[in-house]
This record gives C-alpha cells, structure tokens and sequence, in this order.
C-alpha cells in the first residue's frame, strides 16, 4: 500500500500511519462532541464520524522531505511501550516499515519535531536494543519548545507520564540529542522554510508545524484540534487539556486565520482523507477536504 503524499512547494509531506484508534476514544477525548452535535455536520460522515454518531481518530505521524533534508513532526505511540491507556499499550505495528517505505529509514532522518510531550507523540522517539530505550533517530536532533519542556519538568507526574518521560523522553535527552526552542509569538523558522508557531492551551508550550515554500504553506496541527468537528464547534475541548480556555481561544483565532487563506492543514488526528482546508461558509467554518 501506497504512503499517502503531499506536495507544498519543494516540500513533500508523507502520512504515516501508526494505528486507528478504538471507538471509545472519541466520547472520552472529546466527550462534549455528542452523537447529536455531529449529526448537525452531514459532512463528517463516513469518514470522520459514524451513522451513530462517534468520531473516528487515528494516531499517525508525518515525515517530510526537502532538498534530500528529512524531518519528522512527532513520532507517535511507539511499539512495545507500558502503557496506562489499552488502546496504546505494548502495540506492535508496522509503523517502522511504513516509515522506511516513504524513504525515511530512521538513520536517514535529519530532524524530529515535537509538537508537544504527551504519550501519543513521543513514542517513537525511542525503539528497545538490547533492553535499554535508545534514540530512534540516532543521527537526527529532537526538537520541541522551551516552554513545554519546562513546564513537564516542574509538574507534578503520575507514574503512567513518568514512565511514559523514562521510555520515550529521557533517553533522547541523556543521549545529547534534544534541543529546546523559545518560539515568539509569530513563530520561529527551525531550518528554512520549517516554522514552529505556538498553539498553546493543549499543553502551555504546545507548537503547531508551518510548512512554507514556492508561496504554498501547509500547517500540521499536532493537538491544537483533535477532530474537524472542533472546526465548527472550537469550544469543544479535550478531556486532557491543561488549559481548556485557551486552548479555545487557540482555535478561535487560528481557524479564523485559515478561513481567511489557501493554508493545506494536516491533522495529527485526523483519519483519511487527512487534509483539508477550512472553509467560512456564511459565517459557518467547516473542514474541506482534499486529496
């Protein structure tokens, strides 16, 4: 099977997928996106939601290629990780091959971006050799925010994050291999045309990924939304939102921002067909997708 592709100017953006996620991960992600709020948005079904109404999510990471310059914007579940959540608990997938397929073989990778430091974007970070947790990406730097970074460290984590830091965080760290970025409220550009923009309220130092090349720009999302259903509805937020407000009002304005633009958005989340564009329609946003 193919890898799904996209083309923004010189850059080339691959899908790979890791798993589709249970049924029960919408009501409990999103628990105010009800069965009758989705059956307002004809447009959600078949692929984002069912004819009962519950939302469809997938957990899949992208890899990017530019120039013979290979990046990836987060890394995923992992396999074999003990995990709190069944649905993300010791998953053996095809991931590593899929990755490969697209031409990323982890050696080759040049750059990992992470939008933020929650358990389902961190896990492949690392891979298990020889009982030890060891850097995935070995010859590539591991990106993220400053202000995230900071924050896990002074919060107060339950065993599951902790273990989730010991296995997929720490061990990138202890290697050298981490860099931490101070993103300005307009973005800041990492390698040319690559800009991470603060997306805060998921998590305080959660980033967004721009895209920008021969005058096209496609934005990743990571978790700043969830689901399209949140486009229309930006106050529908997630049970684990550190900051449930702002993370509101984050959407507030970047949907307003990419009604009004061409901008391709990939969700992180979002299941096929995973990009689009948003769409004011009347007053009335809502998520159009493209192949």
């Amino acid at each position: 099977m193919s890898v799904p592709s996209w083309t923004v100017g010189e850059f080339t953006v691959h899908r790979i997928d890791e798993v589709s996620l249970p049924p029960a991960t919408g009501p409990w992600l999103l628990p105010t996106a009800t069965p009758d709020v989705v059956a307002r948005h004809d447009w959600l079904r078949p692929h984002f939601a069912g004819d009962d109404g519950v939302l469809r999510l997938a957990s899949h990471t992208f890899a990017v290629s530019v120039g013979g310059h290979r990046i990836v914007v987060d890394t995923g579940i992992g396999n074999g990780k003990q995990r709190a959540n069944p649905a993300w608990h010791n998953l053996h997938t095809a991931y590593p091959d899929r990755l490969a397929e697209a031409g990323f073989a982890p050696e080759t990778v040049d750059l990992v971006v992470l939008t933020h430091l929650h358990t389902d974007h961190v896990g492949w970070n690392t891979r298990l050799e020889g009982g030890e947790w060891v850097p995935t990406f070995p010859n590539a730097r591991y990106v993220t925010s400053r202000v995230e970074r900071e924050f896990w460290a002074g919060y107060a984590m339950d065993e599951p994050r902790q273990q989730m830091f010991r296995d997929s965080v720490l061990p990138v760290e202890d290697a050298g291999l981490l860099d931490l970025v101070d993103v300005r409220r307009d973005g800041t550009e990492i390698t040319p045309g690559v800009r991470l923009v603060p997306t805060p309220g998921h998590t305080p130092g959660h980033v967004a990924v721009r895209l920008d090349s021969g005058g096209r720009t496609a934005l990743i999302t990571g978790d700043c939304v969830h689901h399209p259903v949140q486009v229309p509805h930006p106050e529908i937020t997630s049970c684990v939102d550190i900051d449930p407000d702002l993370a509101v009002r984050t959407r507030r304005e970047l949907f307003e921002s990419l009604a009004r633009s061409d901008i391709l958005v990939l969700g992180t989340h979002f299941p096929p067909p995973t990009a689009g564009r948003i769409a004011d329609q009347g007053g009335s946003l809502r998520w159009e997708p493209v192949s």
